[in-house]
């Protein structure tokens, strides 16, 4: 076969470190990007994580910024970026999943202080220069290169202790990233195989991960996968299924990771029939010969996460808003994003549906 695809790729300029027991290294990551002192920053629920990282920083751990939030009001946003100033720091580090690290990226965006992120979710926002902040009920998201951690840890010792709803959901929102650029308009060959090989590693591990969350080889595949899926999310354009999820979490006050778990096999079954070669990836990612959106409602039916919108609050009144605001501005989507077309994915999300095509 000859190859005639064009392409554009341009690697993200992150240094990456995957080893069991590797946050203990953290001061060494400081050396190397010649900082001095560092603000920690998590949710309020991690506390006992970012006294661990104070640990292991000793003299150089500027203080502890416990208030992340999910979607990062820009208040918390101010509220933290004031701390870092009084305490003079020169540095983030930012501990947790998706809401500690956007807060972090807020930071490095208003005042470009660099961050070292150390993920214990599966979300993937680490390995991007997307921001988002919400303001007034509304997510406003962008890519910015300041936002980008100059450093990662990945330890799977530290997401052991990961409930198995939240393993589960902020895994399929990282596959979420992963099917999106399979389709993405600025896809290319490097970006797809890590997305294939992602989807893959998620399908094999989170299963075990549910049954047994001290189970340190699935964790380790989980949170390969994570940094897969998150380059993924970093190099290529989103979809439909981000803008749906930005706007329904935004606008709806909904759990980030539980909404992409749900809209995901609704969103996929919305654009496979447009997306061959995304289809075929994803089934031999996922093991199937039939609709990759079917292979996964079917996984996350064996996890143990919410399977509607319905079980997240969601009232069915509440759905012609959102779908005005996705239609007001969409994004590049491989199906043409319509009214009626929107009204079925929904529908199908809200009840829990098996996914089927309009």
């Amino acid at each position: 076969m000859i190859f005639t695809s064009s392409f554009h790729y341009q690697a993200l300029p992150m240094r990456v470190s995957f080893e069991v027991g590797a946050v203990t290294k953290i001061g060494e990551e400081l050396d190397r990007l010649g900082l001095g002192r560092a603000l920690v920053l998590c949710t309020p629920e991690q506390n006992h994580l970012a006294d661990l990282v104070m640990d292991h920083l000793g003299d150089r751990g500027a203080g502890v910024f416990d208030q992340a939030r999910m979607h990062v009001p820009v208040e918390t946003a101010d509220r933290a970026r004031d701390r870092a100033r009084e305490l003079g720091a020169d540095s983030c580090v930012v501990i947790g999943g998706g809401s500690s690290i956007g807060l972090g990226k807020a930071i490095a965006l208003e005042h470009g202080l660099p961050i070292i992120a150390i993920p214990t979710t599966y979300a993937g926002s680490e390995m991007t220069p997307i921001w988002g902040l919400t303001r007034d009920g509304r997510k406003k998201t962008g890519r910015d290169p300041k936002v980008l951690p100059q450093s990662v840890i990945y330890d799977p010792q530290l997401t052991t202790t990961l409930p198995a709803e939240i393993s589960a959901a902020s895994g399929l929102n990282a596959v979420a990233h992963a099917v999106e650029a399979l389709y993405a308009p600025d896809a290319s060959p490097i970006i797809s195989l890590m997305a294939e090989e992602g989807v893959r590693a998620f399908a094999e591990s989170l299963p075990a991960v549910v049954a047994d969350g001290d189970d340190l080889d699935a964790r380790s595949k989980a949170l390969y996968g994570a940094w897969l899926c998150g380059a993924c999310l970093g190099a290529t354009t989103m979809s439909l299924h981000h803008k749906l999820c930005h706007v329904l979490g935004g606008s709806l006050d909904l759990p980030h990771a539980q909404t992409h778990a749900i809209v995901l096999p609704y969103v996929l079954a919305y654009n496979e029939a447009h997306a061959p070669a995304a289809r075929a990836a994803l089934q031999r990612a996922l093991g199937t010969g039939g609709d990759p959106s079917t292979a996964l409602w079917e996984l996350e039916q064996q996890l143990q996460i919410p399977h509607s919108l319905d079980e997240l609050g969601v009232r069915e009144t509440r759905l012609p808003a959102v779908i005005d605001e996705v239609l007001s501005n969409p994004y590049s989507n491989p199906t043409p994003v319509t009214e009626d077309g929107l009204r079925h994915l929904l529908g199908q999300a809200l009840r829990g549906d098996r996914p089927t095509r309009r």
